[in-house]
């Protein structure tokens, strides 16, 4: 009898799911004739804002322009230093390196994996400037702390929010608590667009209308540019897919959570740790990640059972060539550099069939019988 594979992800589901809603919101755009920062984008900023509960959404380029606009129009340049996490993707990290600030490093909650506030009095120097809390797998990172170590420091705190669309702290949307936060829509998000894209989002007039200036060569008037900018522009096309993904969002993490408390179930009294949602958080499961002493054996099993999966991630950022010029070595960050040894991403979205989450739970427990 021939393997049933499963994919780590399916892309191509969601979209035929919604395949007359997308097709007509491209056709739309397509017979517009207007394609970069029109009605689409205007649209999708409002309704993004409203779902977010802000007073600002601005579209961009990317997750990582994102994260670097709300940087900018934060202040954050040479000379300064930014606390984040290494265990992210290395987007967090280029963004905050693409101001001329430096990257600090501080380790995470085990259980969580999330930024452990309890260790940030150890990277504060004269030079601090801002947080950046990593929102990592679908849940936010402990924010309370957080933002009371912030305030009692004057340092400002800017949320990543690229993997935690709708995830919940304490009953407050993420991307509301911080001083501003940056959304990444790549197509394997919980919110994905078919290309590129991002925004940022705040309640901070001020900081929106600078994001605003830097996102497009610093111009309020066309040509004529008051500040050094960039560009960076979410476009008509994306716009459009976003808005009607938006409206499937909440049926979407819905659907995520319900395969992840079917995972969880399966997989209890295995040698696995399973995701834990902490505290009153709501977990949106961008990504269903186990830990194991036998990751790579458990991976090479089901690799050859037909079963995808993925490491997120392998290295720690603090480790990785581009970056060891910072200073940090193997046991700088002992959490960090334990869970990219451990984890293990099961195949995770909202078109994953209940029967495949059953298959793939029997095939870990066949591996550790």
């Amino acid at each position: 009898m021939p393997i049933h594979s499963i994919p780590f992800l399916d892309l191509k589901a969601a979209y035929l799911r919604q395949k007359a809603e997308l097709d007509a919101a491209v056709a739309r755009v397509m017979q517009s004739g207007w394609y970069i920062l029109g009605e689409e984008v205007r649209r999708f900023e409002q309704e993004f804002a409203d779902y977010i509960g802000v007073s600002h959404a601005i579209g961009v380029a990317s997750g990582t322009d994102a994260l670097l606009l709300a940087l900018r129009a934060s202040g954050i340049g040479p000379g300064d230093e930014v606390i984040t996490v290494s265990h992210t993707a290395v987007a967090t990290v280029a963004a905050i390196e693409l101001t001329g600030a430096t990257p600090v490093f501080v380790d995470i909650n085990p259980i969580t994996y999330t930024l452990n506030p309890e260790l940030l009095p150890q990277t504060l120097t004269e030079r601090t400037r801002a947080i950046v809390p990593v929102h990592l797998y679908g849940q936010a990172a402990d924010m309370d702390p957080i933002l009371s170590f912030a305030r009692s420091h004057e340092l400002l705190v800017i949320e990543d929010c690229a993997q935690a669309h709708g995830a919940q702290y304490r009953g407050q949307t993420v991307g509301t608590i911080g001083d501003l936060a940056a959304f990444s829509f790549y197509p394997t998000k919980n919110l994905g667009a078919l290309g590129d894209g991002g925004a940022v989002v705040t309640s901070q007039p001020e900081l929106a209308e600078r994001v605003r200036l830097l996102q497009q060569y610093g111009w309020r008037e066309r040509y004529i540019s008051e500040v050094p900018g960039m560009n960076s522009r979410l476009d008509e096309m994306q716009a459009a897919v976003l808005r009607v993904r938006l409206k499937a969002l909440d049926h979407d993490n819905n659907a995520r959570r319900h395969l992840a408390a079917i995972y969880s179930e399966q997989l209890a009294g295995l040698p696995v740790e399973t995701p834990v949602q902490a505290g009153m958080n709501t977990h949106i499961y961008h990504l269903y990640v186990i830990a194991s002493d036998r990751r790579d054996a458990l991976l090479a099993y089901l690799k050859e059972q037909g079963t995808g999966t993925a490491i997120h991630y392998p290295v720690p950022v603090h480790l990785q060539p581009a970056y060891r010029r910072l200073g940090y070595t193997v046991g700088s960050l002992p959490v960090s550099e334990t869970a990219a040894n451990r984890i293990l991403s099961l195949p995770m979205h909202p078109d994953l069939p209940e029967s495949d989450v059953l298959q793939i739970s029997a095939q870990t427990a066949t591996f550790f019988s």
